[in-house]
C-alpha cells in the first residue's frame, strides 16, 4: 500500500499527469460538445407551439378543425389561445406570446406566421399548413406577418453575435489571469467590465456599420452584449477562484455545452428537447439572445427578466470571486504554495 501510495503520489507531482487529465478531457469536450449542438439542432421537433386564432364563434369550429391537423401533421401541440380580432392576435405577437396568428373567415384561412418569432417555427408552421388545406378542403392563405431583417434570412444574426460575447468574454478573464495576475480583485473586475464595453461595441460596429447584416438598435445592443460578455468573464473569473487551473472545464460545459444549444438563437425554444428550452432561458447566452431578439425586432415591448439573469450571474460571480479572492491563482495564496 506504501508502494502504491508513493507511485501515485510521484505521479501526481510529474508534469504528465495534468498533461494527461487535459488529453482525457479535451477527447470527452469533443464528443461532448458535437453531441450538445447534434442533439439541440440537428432534428428540431415541435412540441407545443403558442398561436393565436382569430375567428367570430360559428367559425372557430373550422380553426380547431385547422388546429387538430396541424397537430397531426407536426406531431406536436397548438397552444391555441382565441382572440376577437386580429390587431388583439398581432399584439400577442409583438408580445412573443404566440409564433403565429390563424385568420377564419368562412373557407378561408389565412395563416399568420413570424419569422421574426422564431424562423424555424415559422419554417415548420408553413411547411405543414397547406398539406392541412388539402386535407381539409380550405382555401390557405401564408403570410409573414413579422419578417426578418433583409440581411439575416435565417434570423442567425443574433445567435452569431451571442457567441462572440460569450466566448470573448471568457476567452478576456482566461488572458487577464494569464497575463495581468498582478491586477487586484478591484481592478480584475474594472478590466473586465472595460475590455466588455469595447468588445461590445466592436461587434455592433462590425455586423451592424460594417456588414450591415443587422440594423441593431445602438445603445441597448450593445448594453446587452456588453452585459453578455461581463458575465461570461467573471463566471470564469468565479470558477478559476473556486477551481484554479480546471476553471475552462465548468465555463465551456456550461457556457458553451449546455448555455449555447439551449439558447433558442438558432433553433426557437417551441423545437428545442424541452429540459433545453426550460433551462436555457436562465443561462447567459439565452438571456442574451431573449434581450436581443427583443430589441431588434420587438421594439417597445422589451423585458427585464433576461436583464436581471445577466446581472444575476455576473453579481453572483463577482460576490464569490471577492470572498475567496485568495484562492485565486492571482492572490495571495497562489504566492505562498509558489514560495
Amino acid at each position: 500500500m506504501d508502494d502504491r501510495t508513493g507511485r501515485w503520489a510521484a505521479l501526481k507531482g510529474s508534469p504528465y499527469f495534468p498533461a494527461t487529465v487535459i488529453v482525457l478531457i479535451l477527447g470527452a469536450a469533443a464528443g461532448l460538445f458535437a453531441g450538445s449542438y447534434t442533439y439541440a439542432m440537428a432534428d428540431p421537433t415541435p412540441h407545443r407551439i403558442p398561436v393565436a386564432v382569430v375567428g367570430v364563434s360559428h367559425e372557430t369550429v373550422r380553426g380547431k378543425a385547422f388546429a387538430a391537423g396541424m397537430e397531426r401533421q407536426l406531431n406536436a401541440s397548438l397552444a391555441l389561445r382565441y382572440e376577437r380580432s386580429f390587431e388583439q392576435a398581432a399584439q400577442e405577437v409583438e408580445e412573443q406570446r404566440v409564433f403565429g396568428v390563424l385568420v377564419v373567415h368562412g373557407a378561408d384561412v389565412t395563416l399568420y406566421v413570424s419569422g421574426a418569432s422564431g424562423a424555424s417555427v415559422a419554417q415548420v408552421l408553413s411547411e405543414a399548413a397547406p398539406k392541412v388545406a388539402q386535407q381539409l378542403g380550405v382555401r390557405l392563405t401564408v403570410r409573414d406577418m413579422k419578417p426578418l431583417q433583409r440581411g439575416d434570412p435565417r434570423g442567425l444574426a443574433l445567435f452569431y453575435i451571442t457567441l462572440a460575447a460569450v466566448v470573448i468574454g471568457f476567452i478576456g478573464a482566461v488572458q487577464l489571469s494569464v497575463n495581468a495576475g498582478v491586477l487586484s480583485p478591484a481592478h480584475r473586475i474594472a478590466f473586465t467590465v472595460a475590455y466588455a464595453a469595447l468588445g461590445a461595441l466592436s461587434i455592433v460596429a462590425v455586423v451592424d456599420w460594417g456588414l450591415g447584416a443587422l440594423d441593431l438598435p445602438l445603445l441597448e445592443s450593445w448594453f446587452i452584449l456588453a452585459l453578455t460578455m461581463f458575465a461570461s468573464g467573471m463566471v470564469f473569473t468565479m470558477f478559476n477562484t473556486l477551481v484554479r487551473r480546471w476553471a475552462m472545464v465548468p465555463t465551456w460545459g456550461l457556457m458553451v455545452l449546455l448555455g449555447n444549444p439551449s439558447s433558442g438563437g438558432a433553433v426557437s425554444w417551441p423545437l428545442l428537447p424541452s429540459p433545453l428550452g426550460t433551462i436555457g432561458r436562465w443561462l447567459p447566452p439565452g438571456a442574451s439572445i431573449n434581450a436581443q431578439h427583443t430589441a431588434v425586432y420587438f421594439g417597445g415591448h422589451q423585458r427585464v427578466t433576461p436583464f436581471l439573469v445577466l446581472a444575476a450571474w455576473g453579481l453572483v460571480s463577482c460576490v464569490v470571486f471577492l470572498i475567496w479572492r485568495d484562492r485565486h491563482p492571482s492572490g495571495p495564496s497562489a504566492d505562498t504554495e509558489a514560495t
